[in-house]
């Protein structure tokens, strides 16, 4: 039986030929190197689908000691504003060429020093963090990480590296000051009670402080158990703020699902929102924007702190900050009213 001929392996310099280019500049086309102009790239690319070659990045990588791709850990891939970060990195990096790896540490810290110990092993050029509060196992892993590490939605004392981030206690003050201008004096909050969730204790720091320093009692604090915490939580939370204190005109939820869920369980007691009680939300999710009333809360701009951190990530693999040891990108939340507290 005759055997079929193998085709032979297409190479750049294939390309080159065809397209009347050198073998560098399909080399840096396929890099995303700026320097090539646009007409040419798309020629070499054209000209690679119709000769059927698939550029190997890995290879290419491995020449410039290079892996290509950033390490990205967040709590929960669940939660649409970690996504929305994790899509503006991605987004970002990719016009670099640079791809993520994404790990999950669903809110444990001990799950978190495992996905990291395994993350390091495959040598990723950086690594981003959502969060500020690691385990000693993690900070000793990544303190000796010889590559740029970037914690973000925090703002840590004492960071391990460089951090893009925003004050999750300070973030709420407005938010308060807004509801006791608004008449309100009984708030409660609702979450933010476990350590599991340190975004979550530090906004109900923030809310007690808040409220002291209006010289207003603080102690309408209603659990709602282990993060994750929703639209499920929030509707128990409702039930327990009525039975524990009907005093109550104004609620500061942990998160918009948690205030979502509250809303809820308000028009099924026949409880009208925002003229029996007001209710605010945290982190300007979309669920808050469409729902009625819509909900008064405070936009963290999880979108633009996945861009900084990635354009951050980008210049300390390039070399271009001036200071590359302890970078410091501060966001600033904004406080959106809504009928839920007008």
């Amino acid at each position: 039986m005759k055997s079929t001929p193998h085709r032979s392996k297409i190479k750049m310099a294939d390309i080159a030929k065809a397209v009347g280019v050198s073998a560098m500049t399909v080399s840096r086309a396929f890099k995303g190197d700026q320097g090539v102009k646009a007409a040419t790239r798309a020629a070499i690319l054209k000209k690679a689908d119709e000769l059927g070659y698939v550029f190997d990045a890995t290879a290419a990588n491995l020449r410039q000691n290079r892996t290509g791709f950033v390490a990205v850990t967040v709590p929960s891939v669940e939660n649409a504003n970690f996504s929305t970060t994790v899509r503006a990195i991605s987004q970002v990096l990719a016009r670099k060429n640079i791809q993520i790896l994404l790990a999950n540490t669903e809110y444990d810290p001990d799950e978190e020093e495992r996905l990291i110990n395994q993350v390091l092993r495959r040598n990723p050029e950086a690594m981003i963090l959502t969060g500020a509060q690691h385990s000693k196992g993690t900070e000793n892993l990544l303190r000796k990480a010889a590559i740029p590490i970037i914690e973000i939605w925090d703002l840590p004392d004492d960071p391990i590296g460089h951090v893009v981030g925003f004050s999750n206690r300070e973030s709420v003050k407005g938010l308060v000051d807004h509801l006791v201008k608004s008449g309100r004096r009984n708030i409660a909050f609702l979450g933010g009670e476990t350590q599991a969730d340190p975004r979550g204790v530090q906004r109900r720091a923030g809310f007690v402080a808040a409220m002291e320093a209006q010289g207003l009692a603080a102690h309408r604090l209603i659990p709602l158990g282990n993060s994750p915490v929703s639209m499920s939580e929030g509707a128990t939370g409702l039930d327990l703020l009525c039975e524990r204190f009907p005093e109550a005109d104004a609620i500061m939820c942990v998160s918009d699902p948690v205030a979502f869920g509250a809303l809820a369980q308000c028009a099924r007691r026949g409880i009208t929102v925002p003229d029996d009680i007001a209710i605010a939300g945290f982190g300007n999710y979309e669920i808050g924007r469409i729902c009625e009333p819509p909900l008064t809360t405070v936009d963290v701009k999880a979108d633009l702190i996945g861009q900084r951190a990635a354009e951050l990530a980008i210049d300390l693999l390039a070399g271009n900050t001036e200071n590359s040891d302890r970078m410091r990108v501060v966001i600033r939340p904004d406080l959106i009213l809504r009928g839920s507290t007008q």
